[in-house]
């Protein structure tokens, strides 16, 4: 063979050994970058799903734990309603003496209808005794382990049960309870509070858990209490978890710990101060719903990008794009996803900085790089509207620059924090707005959250602390919190200050003999009238009851205060319309000056009270200035207040007893108890030296109790030594007669000295039966029931007329002495006797003539067909021991009286 033939043959074989080789090379090549680029995007694909999943169990467990902590406080709150209702019913339970009555309490709208279904209290027995739903409807608790529960501790422990069909068509229901005690410390029976299971979940669905989303409550005693589902459903648990921590989270497998199979992210927090422990359970496969349509879409694009590679290198930018478009889905699933579930209270915001360009320090002004939906609403923007706006065009009026000013402080600093009121021209929406600036790289990540609600809800408690719920006078916290600056003013001003302490005259008596409600409705009247009285820049506050106290100022000399006073006291002389009628009502004023009377708020306050007490005592005189020898003055008449209470303890009262008497026969028919002070120093007080003080300080209710066990006492005493034992009548204030209890007390005395009811006489002056009508003639009927006489007490003297006379239906009537002094000086004395007289005969009632003294005045009586007299004309007040005596007597009338 030639050799060029062999050599072309070697060369061609060369050439395509050459060829096959860089072929295959090139094939080998373009195949490693095809696998490469393949475990490449397999790798990068994977590594997205499991940062996905892992973000997204994140995640789930966060808005678990979230939902978790606010359905704990959700139910911490509504347990500790329920814990305070039972609180406030077991206090009144005892304050009450066991006679609590629940419907009362529900007339006021004490309980909650939202929350509870029915409040009970079931006896130690176990028998329902008061509840705000009928009591027929409930059986006895006796067996109930609740009612065990309570009965066999000796402990005020607040039980939660567990849930039962409730009385309202069968819904589950839990009860409350907590063991009632009696005054010696035994038990005395079981408040119950009755709630729907609903009404503790009710904040909570589909929308904000899912259709599978579970909410539920369990006791630390391993027991359901509450449990439902997203759609309403309740769901069955094979289990109960038992957590061993106040709080934390778990992912729970279907098929262990649910009927229904589904996995759920659970997170729980215990509540502080009860055993209970809830928990939100998030539904996994609702979680992962739309993720999986992106992870599915990820493997579909790398199957395409593989047989993409294959087919074409060239394209692998194609297929970066892609995958950047496949990354930019998923970031819109995410971001989808965020705004979904984000809370909506705040709005974010990116500010990116602007700075000058000619000096790259100082910043001119931010643009709003990126924010949400929420943070766009504040401006009244959408979120695409928003973005890329300049935020100095957010901005106007004069806080514009202050405002700029804070962000540019925020990028230096890195951070600000802080409350700040929205001014009236102002575009954020709101009127309080929390801010929070944290400097992040280049700009500022900004979030605002609106706080008008809880800002106005701070200024409704500090009016509510500040202002008289009754009045809407201040009150005494607001003067004990201003008054410090208004002294510093005067000072600074070298000016006065005047406080006018003022109270009412009498007002006790229309608060007890008319009832609370006309009380309230008198001091709201007040208020208006001193506030119509002062000057622009004085105030008047309400300290309580019926004391009020005005702070003047300036005040230039005396006189200023005493031209307040005078307008003061005028205004009380036109007498105020309350529902009853007009009643007339006058204060007392006392006023003390700054600096002269006193540097200090409390020194100022003392002296203008015993200023005005000064006033009360000098004859309800118009007003009084602040005197030193005052306080000596005021310490004399407490010391005497101090000795009438250790009087009633230490019991140093006696009763004297004036004889009733017939008018034609002498013939003793009655008597009456009157009391008598004898003190361990003075001796014997008169009534007229302490019966207003005990009035005015509210002793007299003992006192009264003390007077009617005497009395009781002595009447037991007399028939046991066989003396012809009449009638003993006792005088009762308005005070008592209002005071609720003064039937079973005169019951429990003369039950416990075994006398006849028939033999006590009440004597109750006009204007104690002023009050309520159906109120008063219930108390009348039952002091009547139980045989005991009534009598009106110095007739003439208050408010009675002849319609309400024979409304009250009474057995006697007293005329006052003033009345019968009159006789024998005018004959339209006599002419006005007789009407009274003939008055009280044509309506049933017996006459006594009160105050007789002399024989001419006896005789008149005689001639006006009065029934019965007393006075000194037939005897003074006299001690038991000589009232035996006249008992004996067959008449007491004077020789004489022929």
């Amino acid at each position: 063979m030639p050799d060029f033939l062999s050599g072309s043959r070697l060369s061609g074989l060369k050439n395509r050994y050459a060829f096959l080789r860089e072929s295959m090379l090139f094939i080998i090549i373009w195949l490693l970058l095809c696998l490469l680029a393949l475990l490449i995007l397999w790798r990068l694909t994977n590594a997205k799903i499991t940062e996905d999943t892992n973000e997204l169990y994140n995640m789930a467990f966060a808005d678990a734990t979230r939902i978790a902590q606010t359905y704990a406080q959700h139910l911490t709150r509504e347990v500790e309603q329920v814990d305070q209702i039972t609180q406030f019913i077991e206090y009144q339970w005892r304050q009450e003496g066991g006679k609590l009555k629940l419907e009362d309490l529900l007339k006021v709208s004490i309980f909650p209808p939202s929350l509870l279904n029915f409040v009970a209290i079931f006896d130690r027995d176990g028998l329902p005794v008061t509840s705000t739903i009928s009591i027929r409807g409930l059986s006895s608790a006796a067996d109930a382990d609740y009612f065990k529960f309570h009965k066999t501790r000796d402990s005020p422990d607040f039980r939660i049960g567990t849930p039962t069909s409730g009385q309202n068509g069968g819904r589950p229901v839990i009860h409350f309870t907590r063991r009632l005690d009696s005054a010696d410390g035994s038990f005395d029976g079981v408040v119950l509070v009755s709630v729907e299971t609903d009404a503790l979940s009710a904040l909570y669905g589909s929308a904000s858990m899912g259709n599978y989303g579970l909410l539920a409550a369990a006791g630390t005693d391993g027991l359901l209490r509450i449990a439902k589902l997203g759609n309403g459903a309740v769901p069955a648990l094979r289990r109960i978890p038992g957590f061993n921590s106040p709080e934390g989270m778990a992912l729970l497998k279907g098929t262990e710990w649910f009927d229904d199979g589904r996995e759920r992210f659970v997170a729980w927090k215990a509540l502080t101060g009860y055993p209970l422990i809830p928990y939100a359970g998030l539904d996994k496969d609702e979680m992962l719903m739309q993720h999986q349509a992106a992870w599915r879409n990820y493997r579909q694009g790398a199957i395409a990008g593989s047989i993409f590679f294959l087919l074409f290198a060239f394209t692998g930018s194609v297929l970066s794009m892609q995958l950047a478009w496949r990354k930019h889905q998923t970031n819109e699933i995410r971001d989808s996803y965020r705004l979904a579930t984000e809370s909506g209270e705040e709005g974010f915001f990116r500010f990116g900085a602007v700075y000058d360009a000619h000096d790259r320090s100082r910043i001119v002004d931010f643009i709003v790089e990126d924010c949400n939906e929420r943070g766009a609403a504040f401006y009244g923007m959408t979120r695409m509207e928003l973005i890329g706006y300049r935020f100095s065009r957010l901005l106007s009026g004069e806080k514009k620059e202050a405002t700029m000013d804070v962000y540019r402080s925020a990028m230096e600093t890195g951070f600000h924090d802080g409350d700040f009121s929205v001014s009236p021209n102002s575009r954020l929406q709101g009127t309080w707005i929390h801010r929070r600036l944290v400097r992040s790289g280049s700009g500022l990540a900004v979030a605002l959250r609106d706080i008008s609600h809880s800002k106005a809800h701070e200024r409704e408690l500090s009016r509510m602390a500040n202002e008289d719920a009754l009045t809407n006078l201040p009150n005494r916290h607001w003067l004990m919190d201003s008054l410090p600056a208004a002294l510093r003013r005067a000072v600074e001003n070298n000016t006065m200050l005047a406080l006018l302490f003022m109270d009412l005259n009498k007002f006790k008596n229309i608060n007890d003999t008319f009832g609370h409600a006309v009380g309230d409705e008198l001091l709201h009247a007040v208020a208006l009238r001193l506030k119509s009285a002062l000057r622009p820049t004085d105030n008047v506050v309400r300290m309580g009851g019926d004391e009020f106290v005005v702070v003047l100022e300036p005040v230039v000399s005396k006189d200023d205060a005493a031209e307040v006073a005078e307008r003061i006291a005028d205004a009380f002389l036109e007498p105020f319309k309350l529902s009853p009628g007009k009643r007339s009502v006058s204060a007392s004023i006392g006023i003390c000056l700054f600096p002269k009377d006193g540097d200090n708020v409390e020194a100022l306050l003392k002296n203008a009270d015993m200023a005005m007490y000064a006033s009360k005592a000098g004859n309800h005189a118009r007003y009084c200035f602040y005197e030193t020898e005052l306080s000596h003055k005021i310490k004399v008449k407490r010391e005497i207040e101090q000795a009438l209470v250790q009087a009633v303890e230490q019991d140093q009262f006696v009763l004297y007893y004036q004889p009733r008497v017939d008018a034609y026969t002498g013939q003793m028919r009655s008597m009456e108890a009157l009391v008598r002070w004898m003190h361990p120093e003075r001796g014997l007080v008169q009534p007229l030296d302490f019966i207003f003080l005990a009035e005015d300080t509210g002793i007299i209710i003992k006192l009264g109790e003390l007077v009617m066990e005497k009395a009781c006492a002595q009447i037991a005493q007399w028939m046991e030594q066989e003396l012809h034992v009449v009638p003993v009548s006792i005088n009762v204030s308005a005070r008592q007669f209002n005071h609720g209890d003064l039937r079973q007390q005169f019951l429990s005395a003369v039950r416990r000295f075994h006398i006849d009811p028939a033999l006590v006489e009440l004597e109750i002056t006009e204007s104690s039966m002023m009050g309520e009508q159906a109120s008063v003639d219930a108390q009348l009927t039952a002091f009547r029931d139980c045989g005991i006489k009534l009598l009106i007490d110095d007739f003439g003297t208050g408010y009675s007329s002849l319609s309400q006379l024979q409304r009250l239906d009474m057995d006697v009537l007293k005329v006052d002495q003033a009345f019968t002094a009159e006789l024998g000086e005018t004959k339209k004395s006599q002419v006005f006797y007789k009407a009274i007289v003939s008055m009280a005969h044509a309506l049933g009632m017996s006459v006594v003539a009160e105050g007789v003294e002399t024989q001419q005045q006896f005789k008149i009586l005689q001639t006006l067909s009065c029934d019965e007299i007393q006075g000194f004309f037939i005897s003074h007040p006299v001690p038991a021991s000589e009232m035996s005596v006249l008992m004996r007597k067959s008449s007491l009338l004077p020789v004489s009286a022929g």
